[in-house]
């Protein structure tokens, strides 16, 4: 049990990190102080003058730990790191409405260039984002082919070396690093080139696109100038400029924040050398009605923490009480003095009111699409989810293992997004280690397999099916299938909650199973109907495809048996008959006229269905 009275007196009066945890020992909430001693034991004196949320949360703290950190910046840094690591359901969390893409410049030997949609803090470069991802696709294209960078996933850091090159070396679309080619200054020389123009600095590359297609026009070349053409509309459309403009030519971000009845949404605007490039806003669940200079204090922390370039100044609507803390930080990151300010008047307010109103905008669109989504999404997925006591179940992940006595085993999973059917997310698996009906081992190696893939994409920053991670896993079993399920998270260092469907003894779903309790459902209650529909897509998912491997399987071995119809030969039959019922069929004359099968072929084939 734990002693409050006791471990309020140990309390450290030096800054640091603490976090709050309920009964089940989650995180709560994680909050930072220049004193734990005093933060700490603020929470637990008498309610007056106490938010909602604090009211709420201080109900619900069963625990507490701590950690001493060196001063209030290293605590920013850590309260910042596991807010985005534990998502606290008391914590203000950033929803972001889209995901923008950036391009990155990777922190490694020879770097290369890749379109990226999450930013992480591995030393790399971000640039972003940008609002048009085909305008990306195609600038790095045209930076590949100007400046010469390699594309492939060669570890130059180990001195890798082939012996020879790939295609790209003799386009002469890289110098060959590869086989020990090239000079890597001039390489260099060339991703400062491509830093710079990313940053804004584009009239040079301008200029030489410009004057490429004007040679190439000259001398007739009229494919290749109008290639470059294609280039030069690509970076205005990427680099596009609002009409707005400032004097001093000084890199800004402008933040601003607009309020609904249950989300709140920031709005960022993106100023390099004094013109506004870009724009992203991000939505928050507002329950608790924040406080405006809280929610601009928790965007600073948690946008900025892995973003790779800061700049100069930092123009906010509401300033967050802990703003010398988040100058202090974002200087040091920087590596030189970061300015974060409320503007008072003139053209800087200006600013404010304009990326304000762009803020009701995106809200108002937020709001009626969640308004939509609510119109659709069943009763039972809300009631669900209140009754397992998660926050924020965004993606649902159903797993199911399907076989006819142990023979061509497979699993299926599949998707709900807020409670509705995301097939494009579906994902289907043959199993291959495990033999026989063994669904224990089957679901471990289909979600060692599922986590295997997602590690791969998060490092290639792919965004839909693996490279997602579930809020939540639902297992069409028991005890068992669900400690299965736990013991591969675990190995992946996963804290990703785990529910299953328990059956009764006429193999009717009878309740869920979930953190080593079982919660009865009565048929007829809307969270039954929700998980009955879960569970049937999972089942139906994998019985699918089940059938068409057994069929594919009859199909090629009826085939196999016939002399001279070989693999080629029956992709061509069944691509003209559509089915093996219909080439029984078939005459001569019509198997004659199916590619590659001639008459003594034909011949073979009704002589082995004439057999009976």
């Amino acid at each position: 049990m734990f002693n409050f009275e006791l471990e309020l007196k140990k309390l450290p009066d030096k800054p640091g990190v603490y976090l709050m945890k309920d009964k089940d020992d989650e995180i709560i909430y994680v909050g930072k102080a220049i004193s734990l001693k005093n933060r700490v034991r603020s929470y637990f004196n008498n309610d007056k003058n106490k938010s909602p949320k604090v009211l709420a949360m201080v109900k619900r703290i069963a625990s507490f730990e701590y950690i001493i950190v060196g001063n209030e910046v290293e605590a920013l840094v850590l309260e910042s790191n596991l807010i985005k690591e534990k998502k606290p359901k008391y914590n203000i969390l950033l929803r972001d409405d889209k995901t923008y893409p950036y391009i990155k410049i990777t922190n490694e030997k020879y770097p290369k260039l890749k379109k990226t949609r999450r930013l992480l803090n591995d030393g790399a470069k971000y640039f972003g984002p940008y609002p048009n991802a085909f305008a990306v696709n195609d600038i790095i294209d045209m930076l590949h082919e100007i400046y010469h960078i390699r594309t492939c996933n060669l570890n130059f850091d180990k001195d890798f070396k082939l012996d020879r090159p790939c295609l790209n070396y003799f386009l002469k679309r890289c110098p060959g690093p590869c086989v020990g080619l090239g000079n890597e200054d001039d390489y260099l020389k060339n991703i400062d080139e491509i830093e710079r123009f990313l940053k804004g600095n584009t009239d040079k590359l301008i200029k030489y696109l410009n004057k490429k297609m004007l040679e190439n026009a000259a001398e007739l070349n009229y494919e290749i100038a109008a290639k470059y053409r294609d280039y030069l509309s690509k970076v205005n459309l990427l680099m596009q400029k609002q009409r707005i403009t400032r004097a001093k030519e000084q890199d800004s971000d402008i933040i601003a924040i607009a309020r609904g009845d249950r989300y709140a949404c920031v709005q960022v605007f993106f100023m390099r050398s004094g013109k506004i490039i870009d724009n992203e806003h991000f939505t928050i669940k507002d329950d608790y009605r924040e406080r405006p200079e809280d929610i601009v204090s928790s965007f600073m922390k948690q946008f900025y923490l892995n973003i790779s370039y800061i700049p100069d100044e930092i123009i906010v609507e509401h300033e967050p009480e802990d703003i010398q803390t988040i100058n202090e930080f974002l200087s040091q990151k920087k590596g030189k003095k970061v300015i974060v300010k409320k503007p008072m008047r003139g053209e800087k307010v200006e600013l404010i009111n304009m990326v304000k109103k762009n803020a009701d905008e995106a809200l108002n669109k937020y709001e009626e699409k969640m308004r939509k989504r609510e119109r659709v999404v069943p009763l039972g997925y809300e009631i669900f989810v209140n009754l397992l006591e998660l926050e924020s179940v965004n993606r649902i992940e159903a797993y199911d293992i399907s076989n006819i006595s142990g023979v061509q085993s497979v699993g299926s999973m599949v998707v709900f997004t807020q409670g509705v059917k995301d097939s494009k997310e579906y994902r289907k698996f043959k199993i291959k280690e495990v033999e026989g009906a063994n669904d224990y081992a089957s679901m471990e190696e289909v979600l060692t397999r599922r986590f295997n893939r997602w590690k791969k994409d998060n490092i290639d920053s792919v965004e839909t099916g693996f490279g997602m991670l579930p809020d939540l896993i639902i297992m069409d079993g028991g005890k068992g299938q669900v400690s299965a399920a736990l013991k591969v998270l675990d190995n992946f260092d996963l804290k990703i909650p785990v529910c299953g469907l328990v059956k009764d003894d006429n193999h009717r779903t009878r309740g869920i199973i979930y953190r080593g309790r079982e919660i009865e459902l009565k048929m007829s209650s809307p969270v039954y109907r929700f998980l009955f529909s879960v569970q049937e897509e999972a089942h139906r998912f994998a019985i699918n495809y089940h059938r068409k491997l057994r069929e594919k399987n009859l199909v090629n071995s009826v085939l196999n048996e016939i002399p001279g119809v070989g693999k080629a030969r029956q992709v061509e039959l069944l691509k003209y008959f559509k089915s093996v019922n219909n080439i029984k069929k078939a005459n001569l004359e019509e198997l004659k006229s199916v590619p590659k099968i001639n008459e003594n072929i034909a011949k073979n084939i009704l002589e082995f269905f004439s057999r009976g």
